[in-house]
């Protein structure tokens, strides 16, 4: 890596030895004519992120960036240049069936002892970050009445009883209108059920349905007593259900009120890593540092899950081998092309993913951002892998399997068990989910300097060497513990940007 502290000096990011180009580091990037301490003289003017040739390359030769072939150049490409999207071709994805499988699992690192959190004991064993009281919805079409009632719940009912955080309304856009039967019916379904009993609930489950829709109201919360079930139809009028389903609540709420923080051991927590609004730094200052901390939090026994099918794809070669053993190596190529035949389907491929704020940050294609997306897998052995909206069983280090789509990804992650949220972004994005707390990192020191009140940590400092990715690891790690212990707010949690649920439904709509 190849960077000085003067920030007025020339800045590059050369990741690996094999590397034929760098990202320039400078906010609002570096002007044609100038010259690195190593010589490297820019013939063209190049933006913050992007690709400067470190070499002369011929028409096709390949573009390397982590080590790994991104892509080829389009035409010949003089040292010194901007390599932009438009000159590269993107490569052919790794053949899954000729994949090495559980040859190169890491070794386990040192164990991690004596760190706690505070949080709410469940009766079954689990442990909450947040006291909440989540209110499910069976089918969309009592959203309305549900929201208006969380309002009402909130404003005459909750300040009674303190030690409750919030009243949340898992509104979503299924239950009706679907092929309720078909076999991949069983991902949205088993979301909302494993969403209605997430450890933040407390036990204290309760589901408002219409009466008439597809999915019955038993479905999401199967073996529990009916009298958490209220259906709509059955009440005389707006005010009723309205009413009723405060009373339901606020039953709940007083048990809720009960509950107290309790010191538990960091194995107890389920922390997802997720990245949105990605560029070319996320690769080499906010994932890699989610990475250190993903380490971390394995040594001290707890469960990591990163996810993103799309963004794990092109990369997956570099993931089989730290699969724990054969089957889940094969659990790894069963998603991959699981989601192969669903984006197949869809008459488009993997590069449907790289959005235009992905591009203007730097990053060519999907190519790219997966090496640099999966550096929040840290480097320890992978466990286990989920397929979507399953609940997570295992410790260590799991993949989820989900779309790259941040609010899918995040309610899919929720529905697994997740506690806390690491969230890097390079573009920016006020994301924020209701259940648990989204923790955000920026890639760049600009992103940081621009949304002071949204930003939780800055891993932009490493591009300038102003910290280390071990540094900012640790800063991460421990800013994990407070959040999930109740003693810090994150940003979003504070100005209550909360988005929407969102279900992955790859089943037909009728």
């Amino acid at each position: 890596m190849s960077m000085l502290t003067n920030s007025e000096l020339p800045l590059y990011i050369k990741v690996h030895t094999d590397d034929n180009v760098a990202i320039i580091v400078n906010a609002g990037g570096l002007k044609g004519g100038t010259i690195f301490p190593c010589g490297l003289t820019l013939v063209e003017h190049v933006p913050q992120g992007h690709k400067v040739a470190l070499t002369d390359l011929k028409e096709g030769e390949s573009i390397i960036r982590y080590g790994e072939v991104i892509g080829h150049a389009i035409r010949p490409i003089v040292r010194g240049s901007w390599i932009d999207e438009s000159l590269v071709i993107m490569p052919a994805a790794p053949e899954l069936d000729a994949l090495p499988i559980a040859n190169k699992v890491p070794q386990l690192l040192d164990p991690l002892t004596g760190y706690t959190f505070e949080g709410y004991r469940n009766d079954n064993g689990t442990v909450a970050t947040k006291n909440i009281l989540g209110i499910n919805t069976s089918v969309q079409c009592v959203a309305g009445v549900v929201d208006y009632a969380v309002k009402k719940i909130k404003e005459e009912i909750l300040p009674k009883y303190p030690n409750v955080e919030d009243v949340v309304a898992l509104n979503h856009n299924y239950g009706c209108g679907v092929a309720i039967n078909a076999p991949q019916a069983i991902v949205p379904i088993r979301t909302l059920q494993n969403l209605a009993v997430h450890p933040n609930f407390g036990g204290e489950i309760m589901i408002v349905g219409l009466g008439c829709e597809k999915l019955l109201p038993e479905q999401v919360i199967p073996d529990r007593d009916k009298c958490n079930i209220l259906l709509l139809q059955e009440q005389k009028g707006f005010s009723k259900m309205v009413q009723a389903i405060m009373t339901m609540a606020e039953e709940r709420l007083i048990k809720l009120n009960e509950r107290r923080r309790v010191a538990c051991p960091v194995s107890d927590l389920v922390i997802g890593m997720q990245c949105g609004g990605s560029d070319a730094f996320s690769g080499v200052t906010a994932n890699p540092a989610v990475g250190y901390a993903a380490d971390l939090l394995v040594r001290a026994g707890a469960t990591v899950m990163f996810s993103e099918v799309t963004e794990v794809r092109d990369a997956i070669h570099l993931l089989t081998p730290r699969a724990v053993n054969e089957e889940v190596g094969r659990a790894l190529i069963r998603e991959m092309k699981y989601y192969d035949h669903y984006l197949d389907l869809g008459e488009v491929d993997r590069s449907a993913n790289t959005a235009p704020g992905n591009k203007k940050g730097g990053l060519a294609n999907i190519v790219e951002k997966a090496l640099g997306s999966i550096a929040k897998s840290g480097s320890s052995p992978i466990r286990g892998v989920l397929a979507p909206g399953e609940k997570v069983s295992q410790k260590g280090l799991i993949f989820a399997a989900t779309p790259a789509s941040d609010f899918i990804c995040g309610t899919l992650q929720l529905a697994s068990g997740m506690h806390v949220q690491v969230f890097t972004t390079g573009r920016g994005t006020p994301y924020g989910l209701a259940m648990a707390p989204v923790i955000k990192v920026s890639t760049r020191n600009a992103l940081t300097e621009q949304w002071p009140d949204l930003i939780d940590v800055n891993a932009g400092q490493i591009a300038t060497g102003e910290a280390t990715i071990e540094e900012v690891g640790w800063e991460i790690f421990r800013l994990i513990i407070e959040v999930a212990s109740g003693r810090k707010k994150t940003w979003a949690d504070h100005w209550e940007i909360y988005n929407a649920l969102c279900l992955f439904n790859p089943a037909p709509v009728t």
